[in-house]
């Protein structure tokens, strides 16, 4: 397909990726005035989920007759809830770092769920991907590399199951678009929901705030940000290769953590680059297939 002006996909892929990458900030926000960011993530995507409702009613029949598809709701659901909560309550540069670990679960759920071999080219993207989550979370003190707080331990789950949204998306590619949004909108708001629930019902997480402004304001422009993002995401993916969407997507990586700096709200020293470099390098050679 021919572009008349192909910066205007380009450029759709990285405001998508802005939106995604200092999307802490207003989480933490909303964080201070009392909303928790799974709630704040359920009440988000209930508003997705109720316009595209009105954009495609069929779409609630297509998901039903789908069984398939509610593994996406499952997998793209996780990673908005542990994403969020991440990114709220952790480093955010070792939290993003860690959820970019996708190259190496993507490598492992292609062979299993969509019967893809094991190249030559795969087994170095998982080396790479693994000795830069070593790096990153080596111990000063020395052990063994393995998560060891909550927010690093939600962003390599994270990452786990946004590779299997990726690779489901793949699998199901045949299913209406609609269903495959409603899916992942509608898992959004769902398994943040549920977690929220479950955990304020424990007081491990506040209980749901009332209504306030403040929160209200902020929680409808940050769905606003999001909706507009994924417009942005599929009008970019549509009329780019599939490579080249990859590559731009990783600037998240890039204004996550140039936020998070900046702001005070992450770290990074010579180790923590290293193992970023690998990460990504691993990243950038699976977006060339």
């Amino acid at each position: 397909m021919a572009i008349d002006r192909p910066w205007l996909p380009a450029g759709a892929l990285l405001c998508n990726a802005l939106i995604w990458g200092v999307s802490w900030w207003p989480f933490r926000q909303l964080e201070a005035r009392g909303l928790h960011p799974l709630w704040a993530t359920a009440l988000i995507y209930l508003v997705a989920v109720f316009a595209i409702t009105l954009w495609r009613r069929e779409s609630w029949r297509q998901l039903l007759r789908a069984p398939a598809l509610w593994v996406l709701v499952l997998a793209a659901g996780t990673t908005n809830a542990t994403f969020n909560w991440s990114v709220t309550i952790g480093d955010v540069v070792r939290v993003v770092l860690l959820f970019y670990l996708m190259p190496l679960w993507a490598v492992l759920l292609a062979r299993l769920l969509l019967r893809e071999a094991l190249t030559a080219g795969a087994g170095l993207r998982v080396v790479l991907a693994l000795a830069g989550a070593a790096i990153v979370l080596q111990p000063e003190g020395g052990g063994w590399p393995l998560p060891r707080t909550l927010p690093e331990w939600l962003g390599v789950v994270g990452g786990f199951s946004f590779a299997l949204n990726n690779v489901m998306l793949r699998r199901e590619a045949h299913q209406p678009e609609a269903a495959r949004a409603l899916a992942m909108f509608l898992g959004g708001a769902l398994v943040a929901g549920v977690l929220a629930a479950g955990l304020a019902a424990q007081g491990r997480v506040p209980a749901l705030p009332p209504p306030a402004p403040g929160w209200l304001a902020g929680g409808a422009a940050l769905a606003i940000a999001f909706l507009a993002g994924n417009l942005a995401l599929q009008y970019g993916a549509a009329r780019l290769p599939a490579h080249v969407t990859a590559v731009i997507m990783v600037s998240e990586v890039l204004f996550a953590a140039g936020s998070a700096v900046l702001l005070g709200a992450g770290t990074l020293n010579p180790t923590l680059l290293l193992g970023g470099a690998l990460i990504v390098g691993a990243t950038l050679l699976s977006a060339r297939g």
